[in-house]
């Protein structure tokens, strides 16, 4: 059993109106130190809200959330201290240079100058911002405003890391080395917090993943486990000669029980379980047909999503 001092922060039942918008409808979210928790939902589910109540910057109207063992509301300034937040629009100070904007979170973060200044030269070069570090930020383009502001929620060290949308703004190769960034600090002991509309993103990052829509928290499992309760397993076959695909689609319906699909170049079929790899292997084998790609698939965390999120809109 994990207890309330190992989890970098948990939440349960909370509440959060705004007139008669309920934001949240008892969210129950938690993460066990040096985890990260993906928060997936559409626009409006209450993504960004829970965020805010756990980073202090909400009173939740009912329920209760703590960060490292410490009520968010009874505890707030030791909260503070703990945790940083990225949220979706940079920040920073377009009339500082990046490396006074991240000298001056420093100094305000109480660390001696010189300290202060090592810490910013060192996230500068992390995020591949030293050669700018002297330009006011006013001539920085999205994405180098954004890698700042990500250095930015970093120089005080925190042991929880909300990042809400991080990757917005950012091209494909900068999405790339925050990714490793956010390993590393999961690595390191942080606890990260990470709501992303790019599924991608939580499965590559995420240890356990939240899908939240209408204000309430609709499945929360591994990546692997929400793709397995969805959709289960598919098995996909390329053959190398095109004119195999006869053979190769009339051999998987016999070893999985059902007819398989074309799709594109391969034959695939629904499967109940990893045996129908092995039976198809020998099946493939004795029949002497070489494959191109041969594979068993979970279903992608967007169909997990458009399933999960697509059933609560069904039973409104």
């Amino acid at each position: 059993m994990v207890t309330s001092s190992e989890f970098g922060f948990e939440a349960f039942g909370l509440v959060k109106r705004f007139g008669r918008t309920t934001a949240l409808d008892g969210v129950d979210l938690a993460a066990p130190a040096g985890t990260v928790l993906g928060v997936l939902g559409p626009n409006g589910a209450g993504k960004t809200t829970a965020v805010r109540v756990l980073a202090t910057l909400l009173r939740p109207d009912a329920g209760r959330a703590a960060v490292g063992g410490h009520d968010v509301v009874r505890d707030a300034a030791r909260v503070r201290r703990l945790i940083a937040l990225a949220g979706q629009h940079a920040t920073v100070d377009d009339e500082l240079t990046g490396l006074a904007n991240l000298v001056l979170v420093g100094r305000l973060l109480d660390l001696r100058r010189a300290d202060a200044v090592a810490r910013a030269r060192e996230l500068l070069d992390r995020f591949d911002l030293t050669e700018a570090a002297g330009r006011r930020v006013a001539t920085y383009s999205g994405g180098m405003r954004r890698r700042l502001d990500l250095a930015a929620s970093l120089v005080g060290r925190p042991r929880v890391l909300f990042l809400d949308e991080p990757s917005a703004g950012l091209d494909p190769g900068r999405r790339d080395e925050l990714w490793r960034t956010v390993r590393r600090l999961r690595d390191d002991g942080v606890t990260v917090l990470l709501t992303t509309q790019y599924l991608e993103e939580a499965d590559a990052l995420a240890d356990t993943v939240a899908v939240v829509d209408r204000g309430r928290v609709v499945a929360c499992d591994t990546p692997a486990a929400l793709k397995r309760v969805v959709g289960g397993q598919t098995l996909a076959v390329r053959p190398a000669d095109p004119s195999d695909a006869p053979a190769v689609a009339d051999l998987l319906a016999r070893v999985a029980g059902r007819p398989a699909d074309r799709a594109g170049g391969e034959l695939v079929v629904p499967v109940d379980g990893d045996a129908v790899l092995l039976d198809a292997a020998r099946a493939l084998r004795d029949r002497d047909i070489t494959v191109a790609e041969f594979a068993l698939r979970l279903p992608s965390l967007d169909e997990v999503f458009h399933a999960l999120v697509g059933s609560t809109k069904e039973a409104a």
